[in-house]
């Protein structure tokens, strides 16, 4: 008997405390966020495009937590990399899943995408292992001689039709990432392959438009018949979820039928479906080696191309930095005849120093990617709902790459802030951190990505100088460049100058 009214006792206890704390938790009030209407919210607000700089205006006003509401969904744009971290890292088991798209999961038939996979859902540990361990620092290392070789295809590109630079990166980021994934090789700057995965990354960012969709407002209109009147969305749904099937398909499939006639280059693909211990990949298997497959193009090459034509941006805005990286290239080069290689890479601080500055000054993707809570929570007093959406706004001043807390002097390119020998004290946080995303959704391939940034800037430096565009007169002329929007964020309108610094130099692409 004492025992019963002990135990009644303490649960009594526990409930009140339990209730006390929920009944706390609601009462707390919601970040700031601009004006709402009272039906949509903040619906009629929410940005086209550029997202990232409305979402910094209302920051300035609001501070480090933007809330917004479009009808019944939830929003919390985190502007300071110390609210990003807390939540998205720190708090990774409560803020790793991902956004609900009723457009992008049910109609378009993308539920199964890495980038959009539940993190409940049983194949996304799956997704992970296999991804890691085909990206992992040790992998990355058998594919040094493929890096090493396509860049010098880049190089040689540069030197040939100089104007056409952004075609030579995208073709480089193409050819390094369907080589590795499907080992396809690309021959060509109109690749096949590349072309399809290029209009592959345009449907998905139709299919992933925020706020462009009604049905991802009302869910209930997924049942509306395709030839209703208005229901339009239906059909474009469905067809652009069958041409991102294609582009992941297609290669996969000529994969599969390359391995069929033993005259294959060993691939990232060709490995999973023929392991290493001999077991038969079976159906399910083999659709998650497909999805993953994918999931490295997609992952890989937009951002390349968005770094490295951002890195020959900030050169046609840094001549005295361009210059001593150069310095440094060519003081470790010195005894050798010979362009970098990999192996070299550990030797040059200041081009290492000078990719972290590139993510830093110009993210590749300025919001990063968006995750869901999965759970009720608080935060500096303000109520987070289960369901919100948190978006990390990376991109400009007061928010995370560009933050003046964590980078004094954040709109100056300066690679100097995270070398100890450029005469500072402190060395600002590494912006890979932020650049590669957060939590258990932190990027797989950020390693590989990484080095594949360096070896491809170490080569240009050591063999070109980029200024500002030349008139016919030899004269400086002014750049009009901009940003694209969208999930990745490319340099627009950008031409340069691009020289040989010497025929000596240009003499190591022959014989290489």
């Amino acid at each position: 008997m004492p025992f019963l009214i002990l135990y009644v006792g303490l649960s009594c206890i526990l409930f009140i405390v339990v209730w006390r704390a929920i009944t706390v938790k609601s009462r707390l009030p919601l970040p700031p966020g601009p004006p709402q209407e009272f039906i949509y919210g903040n619906w009629h607000q929410m940005p086209i495009s550029h997202s990232w700089r409305t979402y910094a205006a209302w920051a300035q006003k609001c501070g480090p937590l933007v809330y917004l509401r479009v009808f019944t969904h939830h929003m919390i744009v985190l502007n300071t990399a110390s609210s990003a971290t807390e939540l998205l890292d720190m708090r990774s088991a409560t803020y790793s899943d991902r956004p609900y798209s009723t457009m992008k999961y049910e109609i378009a038939s993308r539920a199964l995408s890495v980038f959009t996979i539940t993190s409940s859902h049983p194949r996304f540990r799956r997704y992970r292992r296999i991804l890691h361990t085909g990206l992992s620092q040790a992998a990355t290392q058998s594919y040094n001689a493929l890096l090493e070789d396509e860049v010098r295809t880049l190089a040689r590109g540069l030197r040939d039709s100089p104007s056409d630079l952004v075609k030579h990166v995208r073709r480089n980021a193409g050819a390094v990432i369907m080589k590795l994934t499907y080992g396809w090789t690309v021959k060509e700057v109109d690749d096949y392959f590349v072309r399809l995965m290029k209009e592959g990354f345009e449907m998905s960012r139709q299919v992933s438009t925020p706020g462009r969709w009604l049905v991802d407002v009302f869910p209930v209109l997924q049942y509306v018949p395709a030839w209703f009147p208005g229901a339009g969305f239906q059909r474009i749904g469905k067809a652009l979820g069958e041409g991102m099937n294609r582009t992941e398909r297609i290669p996969f499939e000529w994969t599969k039928s390359q391995m069929a006639s033993e005259k294959f280059t060993e691939s990232f693909t060709s490995r999973h479906l023929r392991p290493s211990d001999g077991h038969t990949v079976d159906a399910e298997e083999e659709d998650i080696i497909k999805w993953c497959s994918a999931a490295l193009y997609a992952g890989g090459a937009d951002t390349t191309v968005s770094a490295l034509t951002s890195f020959f941006y900030a050169m046609t805005l840094n001549p005295d930095i361009q210059a001593r990286a150069q310095e440094e290239v060519d003081a470790h080069m010195e005894t050798e005849h010979c362009l970098p290689r990999i192996s070299d890479l550990p030797y040059l601080p200041y081009v290492q120093a000078l990719v972290k500055e590139v993510l830093r000054w110009a993210p590749v993707a300025p919001l990063g990617l968006p995750h869901r809570v999965i759970e009720d929570d608080v935060y500096m007093g303000y109520r987070i709902p289960k369901g919100t959406i948190m978006v990390p706004n990376i991109w400009l001043v007061p928010n995370i790459m560009r933050d003046p807390d964590c980078y004094p002097d954040p709109f100056k390119f300066d690679p100097g802030r995270f070398i100890t020998d450029s005469g500072k004290d402190v060395v600002q946080p590494d912006p890979r951190k932020f650049a590669f995303g957060f939590g258990r959704r932190i990027c797989p391939g950020a390693h590989f990505a990484e080095v594949s940034l360096q070896i491809s800037i170490a080569t240009i430096l050591r063999l070109y100088s980029v200024s500002r565009p030349r008139d016919s007169n030899g004269q400086e002329v002014e750049m009009d460049v901009g940003w694209t929007s969208g999930v990745t964020s490319h340099v627009e309108n950008l031409t340069c100058d691009i020289r040989l610094r010497s025929p000596e130099l240009g003499e190591l692409l022959n014989e290489e």
